[in-house]
């Protein structure tokens, strides 16, 4: 039996795999550039996730 998972935790964990799934899809000119411009490949992908939350989804 597995325990429930509470709501922030949760959050947290998907926005993690979300971050990670959307690095390794960038090729790597991309990430080389992001890291340039960000810092730390962490900086990256939380600009990289804010982006995407606050853009509109396309129906």
């Amino acid at each position: 039996m597995t325990q429930p998972i509470d709501p922030p935790a949760e959050a947290l964990i998907n926005a993690t795999e979300k971050m990670v799934d959307i690095w390794l899809r960038l090729s790597p000119e991309k990430q080389a550039a992001l890291l340039k411009r960000f810092g730390t490949q962490e900086n990256a992908l939380a600009a990289l996730v804010t982006t995407q939350l606050l853009t509109p989804a396309k129906d």
